[in-house]
């Protein structure tokens, strides 16, 4: 019994980190490639919610503004949610009829988008950040797959291209890990996870989200629920800053892995294989057993001291366990970041893990987070 529960402990988080990519990448083959004939030129809205934005916003407009696309018309929509800053005076100050500003009062980012939509008149809907750069080329390489009628909404990739010296180091990884997952789940047609920094959807697909969700998981199975779907677009690029603080990391991961469970069972239905195929695989593969994988690491560590006189490679991965922590807990308590950069991957590794098992706990117990605050775990 308990040689079974150390190889069940230690088989899932492997599946669910390393295994599951692996299978889709051998199956990617076997699948035809599209390629989507040009795309006219559409009507573009873009949504920009804010809270307390007043470092970032003059920059985002004018990125927006100044990015070279091929549209037949574009606007963008700034919903600002309760800003108590000069966010709302700073957006106001750009004088182009293609922005609306909306001063709102604070209610959540959920309903701040589900206002800023319903101010929308373009066909296409995209979401983004307003602390988040485009690279050149972005917004026509999002759109391009949207010639095909199948397609009901994109992703792109978020990349951190200058790390601090902290844990943003294995943030900036775990963004190129993250990539890789999409690119092979895109292959087989099944992209399942998206960055609320950078998606896009139909306009006649958006469903509004609903409280307590993740906003960006929400808005990317719009489609597949209508039965569309989803392509991830390599080329299409944010850039993001990464996080070194240990607290942020984990109240990030935390939050993220409440709302993502929440989100799960808002979008259950999704999860039925016989109903949706491969894509509910991949769903329960990437969003669910991830999430519980963590909390495995636990009974495995105890199971295997329980299995150290059965046979020496019991042993061995005891030590292993235990010298992976040891390095995670030093990389974590060297605040001047003197040691190598792989005790920064282990401690980013061990916080991130953690984050994830107390969002676990905390979705267990009813716990949820309405209220965003981007500037405390930014």
């Amino acid at each position: 019994m308990a040689e079974f529960i150390f190889w069940l402990c230690l088989l899932l988080p492997f599946y669910a980190w390393l295994g599951y990519p692996l299978l889709l990448t051998a199956m990617g083959p076997f699948f035809p490639r599209r390629r989507p004939a040009p795309l006219p030129a559409q009507h573009v809205s873009v949504v920009v919610a804010a809270h307390n934005e007043q470092r970032h916003v003059e920059d985002k407009l004018r990125n927006l503004l100044a990015h070279d696309c091929r549209v037949a018309s574009l606007q963008i929509v700034l919903a600002s949610d309760g800003s108590s800053d000069c966010t709302v005076a700073l957006a106001r100050n750009f004088d182009d009829p293609r922005i609306l500003v909306l001063d709102l009062p604070r209610q959540g980012k959920n309903s701040v988008l589900n206002a800023a939509v319903a101010h929308c008149t373009g066909d296409i809907l995209v979401f983004t950040d307003c602390d988040v750069q485009w690279v050149d080329g972005t917004l026509d390489a999002l759109l391009a797959p949207f010639a095909d009628a199948d397609v009901g909404g994109t992703v792109g990739k978020m990349i951190i291209p200058v790390a601090g010296k902290g844990l943003s180091l294995g943030e900036s990884l775990y963004r190129r890990y993250e990539a890789w997952l999409r690119r092979v789940e895109n292959r087989t047609g099944c992209t399942v996870s998206a960055d609320g920094a950078l998606q896009a959807l139909r306009r006649e697909l958006y469903q509004p989200i609903p409280e307590r969700v993740n906003d960006d998981f929400y808005i990317n199975t719009c489609a597949p629920v209508a039965g569309k779907r989803v392509v991830y677009v390599d080329q299409a690029t944010v850039l993001d800053c990464g996080v070194d603080e240990a607290e942020r990391q984990f109240s990030r991961r935390q939050r993220v892995t409440v709302g993502g469970l929440i989100s799960l069972a808002a979008r259950r239905e999704l999860l039925a294989p016989l109903r949706h195929g491969l894509y509910a695989i991949a769903l329960i593969s990437h969003k669910l057993v991830r999430r519980l994988a963590p909390v495995l690491l636990l009974p495995l560590l105890l199971v295997n001291f329980w299995l150290l006189d059965e046979h020496g490679f019991y042993r061995l991965t005891l030590a292993a366990q235990l010298l992976g922590y040891a390095i995670a807990v030093a990389g974590l308590l060297d605040v001047r970041h003197r040691l190598p950069r792989p005790f920064r991957l282990a401690a980013f590794v061990l916080v991130t893990l953690a984050g994830m098992s107390v969002g676990l706990w905390q979705f267990l117990r009813g716990h949820s987070y309405n209220q965003w605050t981007p500037n405390q775990t930014r």
